[in-house]
């Protein structure tokens, strides 16, 4: 797998970063959303480096010019809820990409240590020989990443596959890694170092959809 971790650079993605952590500032639900939003487009870009490019020639108000255009059939999948705002921003930057939604949530049988995940809803186009970017903002166990990519396998096989994270844990990172094709690329924004016994990241930020959208009752 190629791993790309952006903030091993410094740039504004680590004031997002900050911002999204802090404890005070990740109160304002708006603001949480929109710097999720705001990493989406960064880890757009960045990713864009990667796809591959056709030369075309566009008719400005003064003559012909000639330019490199993104040459990838994209489709974009978000994992709901907290996946919304990457989406979002990841949409800004690929805006005639078609669109995937998809649900993958924790389900706890007795412990509140041992889940499993669970997919319900599932809306794609066609993926054959298409860029498929998987887009979910915590990369904590690794497994509903997996499990959202094993649910779309009935939509066709893709050319190449794009996992766009913001905070992963350690762990995780190295479930994708192993799970995943070589060739698979990763583009996060932070790398923690672990999770806690109920498979959360540490230091991590909290429930980035709980802070985006609201607590929500547990079932």
């Amino acid at each position: 797998m190629h791993i790309h971790h952006l903030s091993e650079q410094n740039s504004v993605l680590n004031t997002f970063l900050s911002e999204m952590r802090n404890i005070d500032i990740q109160k304002d639900s708006m603001r949480f959303r929109r710097n999720i939003e705001r990493i989406g487009e960064i880890l757009g870009y960045e990713m864009s480096k990667s796809f591959n490019f056709k030369v075309a020639t566009i008719q400005t108000p003064l003559g012909d010019c000639v330019i490199n255009e993104i040459d990838n059939n994209i489709v974009l999948c978000s994992i709901l809820r907290a996946g919304v705002p990457l989406h979002n921003g990841l949409l800004n930057y690929f805006d005639t990409a078609e669109n995937a939604f998809i649900s993958a949530y924790r389900h706890h049988k007795h412990e509140p240590e041992s889940f499993e995940i669970i997919v319900e809803y599932l809306a794609c186009p066609s993926l054959e020989n298409k860029t498929l970017i998987l887009a979910d903002p915590m990369l904590a166990t690794g497994q509903s990443m997996l499990a959202t990519f094993e649910a779309l396998q009935p939509f066709g096989t893709p050319k190449e596959v794009h996992l766009a994270c913001i905070i992963g844990a350690q762990e995780g990172v190295d479930f994708v890694e192993n799970h995943f094709d070589k060739n698979t690329h990763l583009w996060i924004a932070a790398i923690d170092e672990k999770l806690n016994n109920k498979g959360y990241i540490i230091p991590g930020l909290g429930d980035a959809g709980d802070l985006a959208f609201g607590e929500k009752l547990q079932q």
